[in-house]
């Protein structure tokens, strides 16, 4: 672990950067408090840090305050070394967010036991951290596909929606559906069903810009969206994807035998919202492409782009 040592003392210093690198710490020393502030809230600074009280610039205490301000970013363990040992200058170091501190002259074991509870606290805050990010991605992605589920895409329709309107550009909006996706779970089976909508989902995201959408509408339904593309844009795009799904080589595992190789399509309904004609409600604005998706499914060849024009009326791709 990368630990600060704010210290103007060299020698003091010296000794400190020597003892935590004998026990395998990465020391960065500095000998000023507006040093050890400017490096601790670097990206990439360290998460403990141990801080003289009195130094050039910044006390100990005062980067300590300093470093609660900050809203985003690690959790920053920090202990207060001093030569003050009055109850009140104590209770003043931790009030300005110190979370330990030693008075001089310690003793070093006794400072690497209060280095190891800090190691200890910094690594509950680092699980705390994962367990939420990961119940934040469990609230707003599919389990089976990864991608965006219905209550978030739909949140992000609305988004776009806001976002083309403020900025007066289009926005292109698709809804796709596997074709005959009910033989290939009457076939092989539901799990390689999943299979496919895993693989198919992830050929799909693949396919997207960086600031495209997708996500899983339903069953083997997925909603595209496609900030700043017009008609012809959009048409463009899920061709692309249309003809990358169509070649995609899926492995599944049957439930009756070895993995085997199979093929799927997937027909689209594509219409667009324009500065000429603004779709403001998500739900009209899906119900134009499910129209155009309704024609595409009827089609005796399924696997094809069916385009919502501008009037309402739903066009086959060529």
């Amino acid at each position: 672990m990368q630990v600060l040592i704010a210290e103007d003392d060299p020698i003091s210093r010296l000794a400190l950067e020597t003892k935590l690198s004998q026990w395998e710490y990465r020391v960065i020393g500095c000998a000023d408090g507006n040093q050890a502030l400017r490096l601790l809230l670097e990206p990439d600074g360290p998460e403990l840090a141990i801080l003289n009280w009195d130094m050039p610039g910044l006390s100990g205490p005062d980067v300590c305050r300093e470093v609660r301000k900050r809203r985003v970013g690690p959790y920053i363990y920090t202990l207060v070394l001093t030569a003050k040992d009055a109850v009140p200058d104590l209770v003043s170091a931790l009030e300005a967010g110190a979370d330990d501190y030693l008075t001089k002259p310690f003793d070093s074991h006794e400072l690497r036991a209060r280095l190891l509870a800090g190691q200890r606290l910094l690594a509950l805050q680092r699980e705390l951290i994962a367990s939420r990010e990961a119940l934040r991605v469990q609230a707003s992605h599919d389990a089976l596909t990864g991608l965006w589920n219905r209550g978030a895409i739909m949140h992000r329709l609305e988004q776009e929606i806001d976002r083309a309107q403020r900025l007066d550009a289009p926005l292109g909006l698709a809804l796709g559906d596997l074709d005959l996706f009910k033989h290939v779970n009457d076939r092989y089976g539901h799990l390689a069903g999943d299979a496919v909508l895993r693989q198919v989902a992830d050929a799909l995201e693949g396919s997207l810009r960086g600031y495209d959408a997708a996500g899983r509408y339903g069953g083997e339904e997925f909603l595209v969206l496609l900030p700043g593309c017009d008609l012809a844009q959009a048409h463009a795009a899920m061709e692309r994807i249309r003809t990358c799904i169509e070649t995609l080589p899926i492995t599944i595992d049957p439930q009756s035998g070895r993995s085997r190789t199979i093929h799927v399509t997937m027909s689209f309904g594509v219409t667009v919202s324009t500065p000429a004609r603004r779709l403001l409600d998500p739900d009209a604005f899906i119900d134009e492409a499910d129209s155009a998706l309704y024609r595409a499914k009827r089609s005796a060849q399924r696997n094809r782009v069916e385009m919502c024009l501008p009037t309402g009326e739903c066009q086959p791709s060529t």
